[in-house]
């Protein structure tokens, strides 16, 4: 599938294309989803008025693997995207040092690379924000991300978008709060084997999604709290799901 999205690529309700980009298509190898898969930025777009578009590409995927991933391990680094449209090319760089300011308390190896968009690339309307991603020496990702709202400093949002991230990484597990739904639809999806992982504290969203998927699939997650580590252990068994789609000429 190719596909060319347009709109607003990054806001405060949904995760930004960054966050997909650097973590979410990302998670997807620990299901046997690796090659292939790709998101293009070409136009970024703020709110209100957008004026992004991003280009999606994905292979046919006929099953997922299950997965056997409860190890965390430890923080080794963290990455991020500052970004700026139709503002000052110093606001992303104003976001990176606040940013750093906060997260050098934690860890040394921090890389945040700035992307200011100008003219056609730059949407209809001003904004920045930041995208930041903390990897273990497991493969665990662990997101945050903030976008500015009017009136609001860009040392503000770097802060405030490095304090979420510490947040997250505290709250532990294998999956952050916003890709614990990912997980654990694609340990649903995946062969008839128990699949297991390790997630933080469940977030209301996740719980409903979790009764969503016993509705929709007949599927019930085993779920073992670890007081150890305050984080949880979710295990279940895959529907045996297969695409069946075939090529068409």
């Amino acid at each position: 599938m190719v596909a060319t999205l347009r709109g607003v690529t990054m806001n405060n309700t949904d995760l930004s294309v960054d966050t997909i980009r650097t973590a979410t298509l990302v998670n997807y190898r620990n299901f046997g989803i690796e090659e292939g898969v790709e998101l293009r930025i070409t136009k970024r777009g703020a709110p209100p008025k957008g004026g992004g578009e991003v280009r999606f590409i994905c292979p046919v995927v006929r099953a997922v693997k299950p997965i056997q991933f409860i190890d965390a391990g430890k923080i080794r680094r963290i990455r991020g995207i500052s970004y700026a449209t139709r503002v000052s090319p110093q606001t992303a760089n104003r976001m990176v040092e606040a940013a750093r300011g906060e997260l050098n308390k934690f860890i040394p190896d921090i890389y945040i690379y700035t992307d200011v968009y100008k003219g056609a690339e730059s949407g209809f309307s001003p904004g920045f924000g930041i995208s930041l991603v903390a990897e273990s020496t497991t493969g665990v990702l662990m997101t945050a991300e903030l976008c500015a709202n009017p009136g609001d400093a860009p040392e503000d949002i770097g802060r405030d978008a490095a304090k979420i991230l510490l947040t997250e990484i505290s709250r532990g597990g294998c999956f952050d709060s916003s890709h614990q739904w990912l997980a654990l639809l694609l340990m649903v999806l995946g062969p008839e084997h128990a699949s297991k992982t390790r997630i933080g504290k469940l977030t209301p969203f996740t719980i409903q999604y979790l009764r969503d998927i016993r509705e929709f699939f007949n599927i019930a997650f085993k779920i073992k709290p670890d007081p150890e580590s305050n984080t949880v252990i979710m295990t279940c068994m895959g529907s045996g799901y297969i695409n069946v789609g075939k090529k068409t000429t």
